[in-house]
């Protein structure tokens, strides 16, 4: 009895092989990311799907087992990130708080957070409120992941102990320092978004497609993170299987950008409505279209530098993300003074930088009627055309393809 006693407190009601203990780890830290993806972020804080009440509630449960989270807690923060995003407002922005600290200290920063009440009242609006939320849930909020550590530990004895530690560093890693640290601060851009954000892969397998985080704040209320045909968004083939099962019904998911064969003589209506739908799309394809010219540009300053003609040039890296309108690359103080007078050397440079701001302020007119907008773009592409720079001209002819 004494052996039976020691070899359950050792290895538990179901003893594994090394390789097995492993295997069930990322098992269940998988289905907590997949929980944080599918449930809290695309159901509860974008409204991208709707989610059965057996799946909704499964989500919340197994959250609670897992995380301790409070549903409207992590809503109202997420959410108020996406509507202060960058600025010091925002709970967990490292262009403002700095990497190091969103990275090591991001469970600190959300647990700070959720104590501003204004935050979660302002934020938090939709989110559950029955009994079980209420009176279990929020109220008992870490007991629940006291009981994962039990039937860890029942299950797989002193090994249950090191699973359990590691589905409780699981989000904070991942969640809290990797998508809100690493995606605001490196990786790829496919959308020139006004942020920071970044896709870290283009595979989102290991965070359930939360890796394409640049992709999410350019269309934050789409069910799929997903974009180009070479990424991978897990998450989104769960909530297709969920769909198939009858336990989801998406909502919304990111506009596709459909160009016609040929290009129509003037931009119509449908033109414009791709263009405002698609406007990360369109500034992206913008600063893609002029960048040769503008690095010739700089070349020719440079070279004029090189000769006391003319003082610093700005670096093709910050002006890309400048033409991108990324508002968080923008040029510091110092190379904004620099690049006026680089485009007043540069018709071609003031030109283009003219024609980005009119593109911006394009899609941000919402005060005007559709007619008034049309009529600006219209206008937009005949000056682009007639501008002189070929890449501009080939701009708009490929702008009135869009449909």
């Amino acid at each position: 009895m004494h052996i039976d006693f020691l070899a359950f407190a050792a290895h538990g009601l179901m003893p594994l092989p090394w390789w097995g203990y492993i295997v069930v780890a990322l098992a269940l830290t998988h289905v907590t990311i997949a929980c944080v993806t599918i449930f809290l972020h695309r159901a509860q804080a974008h409204r991208a799907l709707d989610l059965h009440p057996i799946a909704g509630h499964f989500f919340r449960f197994w959250l609670w087992l897992t995380t301790g989270m409070v549903t409207k807690e992590w809503v109202a923060i997420h959410r108020k990130h996406h509507a202060k995003v960058e600025t010091p407002d925002d709970p967990h922005s490292p262009q403002t708080r700095g990497i190091r600290t969103v990275f090591w200290r991001g469970t600190e920063l959300y647990r700070a957070e959720a104590k501003n009440a204004e935050t979660i009242e302002k934020y938090g609006r939709g989110t559950p409120d029955d009994w079980m939320e209420r009176n279990v849930y929020t109220r008992f909020s870490w007991e629940g992941v006291g009981l994962m550590l039990v039937i860890n530990v029942m299950l797989f004895g002193g090994a249950g102990l090191t699973i359990w530690a590691v589905q409780m560093a699981w989000i904070p890693v991942t969640a809290a320092g990797i998508i809100n640290g690493i995606g605001h601060y490196w990786g790829y851009r496919n959308f020139a978004s006004a942020d920071a954000s970044t896709n870290i892969v283009p595979w989102g397998i290991l965070i359930g497609g939360e890796e394409l985080h640049n992709n999410h704040h350019a269309y934050g209320t789409s069910a799929k993170l997903s974009s180009r045909w070479y990424e991978f968004d897990l998450g989104w083939t769960y909530i297709r299987i969920l769909e198939t099962l009858g336990l989801a019904t998406v909502r919304k998911v990111a506009p596709k950008l459909r160009v016609a064969p040929s290009s129509k003589p003037v931009p119509d209506g449908a033109t414009l409505d791709a263009v405002i739908a698609n406007r990360y799309a369109v500034a992206t394809a913008y600063a893609r279209t002029v960048r040769e010219t503008c690095a010739g540009e700089l070349a020719r300053l440079r070279d004029r530098a090189g000769r006391g003609e003319f003082g610093d040039i700005p670096s093709m890296r910050r002006l890309k993300g400048w033409l991108s309108g990324d508002a968080v690359t923008s040029l510091r103080e110092r190379e904004r003074a620099t690049l006026a007078r680089a485009m007043e050397k540069s018709k071609a440079l003031s030109t283009i930088y003219a024609m980005r701001q009119e593109l911006d302020a394009l899609w941000e007119r919402s005060t005007e009627s559709s007619d008034q907008l049309l009529a600006r773009l219209q206008d937009w592409c005949r000056r682009a055309e007639a501008s002189g720079i070929a890449p501009l001209a080939q701009f708009s002819m490929q702008l009135k393809r869009y449909a």
